[in-house]
């Protein structure tokens, strides 16, 4: 069978970002069958704009764009600012699902994320959860990973040490396989 490409998008632009660090953890636990590539790219991504979404949209679009119709599954970690995603996230649905392909509708989606308070990203991951919806992306409803506390759950290096957070993971890794193969 081959091998199914994970795009892996990280909400937070912060050089040392938990929510980097998970998506780290997830490749660490990639079940076989998965590969997945974390980007580095968003804080390259114009804040959507109507007007630069025209035929010729920015090099950085249409680059983000590839990389999202060319994966067979994304996996999000978003962190929570003021209850929500953070705004470079939003942006960067909001580009993928103007493209002219619509590489969104129709993909399998794990959601992660991770936050220092204690009620961890839950509220940011529910409102991911519509966004996505409304694109017509296909998001895997279980388990929810939402790291709380996380500072005390990581390594000063960003290494994952929580063995609930490290099972939870790997079940929604196992979910995302099992969606990204019937969507095939």
């Amino acid at each position: 069978m081959k091998e199914l490409k994970v795009l892996a998008l990280s909400g937070s632009l912060r050089r040392n970002s938990y929510n980097t660090a998970l998506l780290h953890a997830a490749r660490k636990l990639t079940p076989t069958g998965l590969a997945i590539d974390i980007d580095h790219e968003l804080g390259g991504l114009p804040l959507y704009n109507q007007d630069l979404d025209v035929d010729t949209p920015p090099e950085s679009v249409t680059a983000f764009r590839r990389r999202v119709a060319d994966a067979d599954a994304l996996l999000i970690a978003t962190p929570e600012h003021n209850a929500a995603p953070p705004a470079t996230l939003k942006s960067a649905i909001d580009w993928a699902s103007t493209a002219p392909q619509k590489p969104l509708r129709g993909t399998p989606v794990a959601i992660v994320g991770a936050s220092p308070s204690p009620f961890g990203t839950v509220r940011a991951q529910l409102a991911l959860r519509q966004i996505l919806a409304s694109v017509g992306a296909e998001a895997v409803s279980k388990p929810e990973v939402t790291v709380f506390h996380c500072d005390t759950r990581f390594t000063e290096n960003g290494v994952l040490t929580d063995p609930h957070a490290i099972d939870l993971l790997r079940g929604l890794l196992d979910a995302l396989l099992i969606k990204a193969r019937a969507a095939q």
